[in-house]
C-alpha cells in the first residue's frame, strides 16, 4: 500500500470503474478530473491531521507521512472526487442527473469515511516513501534490443518496501543497461531495481536490497522470477481515531 504522501491516492482510472460517463462529463463540462483528484486528497488531508491532533493527547505525536492508504481511505478520495465532479457538473447546467450522481456520491464518501473511522488509519512506524526513477545508461551487455522500463524502490531498516518509481525507459540495440539510485531519503537502507519490456509487469532484479550509492549492472537477461513491483509498505497497526462531523 502506498503511504498518502507519496502522491497519488486513486487515479482516474479507479474513478472510472465507478463511472464509465466520467470522462465524458468532465469533457463536456470542462471538468478537469486531475485537479478534482489533487483536491479530494487536499480536502481528505485536511481531515487526517484533525483526526491526528485529537489523538496526539495520549500518543506520540504523529503526521500523514506515517499515514497509509489502506482499502476504505482510497475508497474515500476516489468517491470524493466523483461528487466533487458532478458537484461542478450540476453548478454548470442545473441538471437533475448530474445532482443525483452528486448526491449518490456524496453518501458513499461519508460510507468510506465511516469506514476509516470505524477500522482506524493505517499507520507506518518506519514509513519510506516512493522510489524516484533511476538514473539509468546504456553499459556493456547483450540485451535483446528494445525499450526497457527500469523503476526503483527504496527499504528501511527492517526491509520494508516503498512503493515504487515511475519506471525510466532506455533504448537498447547490442548492450546491457546500468542503473544508480537517486538521492535517498534519511531512513533509507537500500533500494530494489525492477525491469521489464513494458511498463507493467516489472519484476525484481537484484537478489537482496543493494546499497545506497551502489551501480546494478543488468545482466544479458530480465529475470522472471521475481516478484513484480509492489504498492508499498502495509500499515504497522490501526490507529483509532475520533469521529468528525462531515460536512453536508
Amino acid at each position: 500500500m502506498a503511504l498518502f504522501t507519496d502522491g497519488e491516492v486513486s487515479s482516474i482510472e479507479d474513478l472510472r470503474g465507478y463511472d464509465t460517463q466520467l470522462l465524458d462529463v468532465a469533457s463536456i463540462e470542462g471538468i478537469d478530473v486531475t485537479r478534482k483528484l489533487l483536491l479530494a486528497r487536499d480536502e481528505i488531508a485536511a481531515e487526517v491531521e484533525t483526526m491526528l491532533r485529537r489523538v496526539a493527547w495520549y500518543r506520540v505525536p504523529l503526521d500523514s507521512s506515517r499515514v497509509v492508504v489502506t482499502p476504505p481511505l482510497k475508497l474515500w478520495h476516489t468517491y470524493l472526487t466523483l461528487e466533487m465532479v458532478y458537484r461542478d457538473a450540476y453548478r454548470s447546467q442545473l441538471n437533475d442527473r448530474y445532482a443525483g450522481k452528486r448526491d449518490e456520491f456524496q453518501e458513499m464518501a461519508r460510507w468510506a469515511h465511516d469506514r476509516v473511522v470505524q477500522n482506524g488509519l493505517g499507520i507506518a512506524n518506519d514509513p519510506i516513501g516512493r522510489g524516484s526513477s533511476p538514473t539509468v545508461q546504456a553499459c556493456g551487455g547483450a540485451l535483446p534490443d528494445g525499450t526497457y522500463y527500469v523503476a526503483a524502490s527504496w527499504t528501511n531498516a527492517a526491509g520494508e518496501e516503498g512503493m515504487p518509481s515511475t519506471p525510466a525507459t532506455i533504448q537498447l540495440a547490442g548492450s546491457s543497461f546500468s542503473a544508480r539510485a537517486a538521492a535517498a531519503p534519511a531512513n533509507a537502507k537500500g533500494w530494489n531495481l525492477y525491469a521489464g519490456s513494458g511498463p507493467q509487469g516489472l519484476t525484481l532484479q537484484n537478489a537482496s536490497p543493494l546499497g545506497l550509492t551502489g551501480t546494478w549492472v543488468q545482466p544479458d537477461t530480465i529475470s522472471r522470477g521475481g516478484r513484480a513491483a509492489g504498492t508499498g509498505q502495509e500499515p504497522d497497526y490501526l490507529l483509532a481515531v475520533p469521529r468528525l462531523i462531515q460536512r453536508g
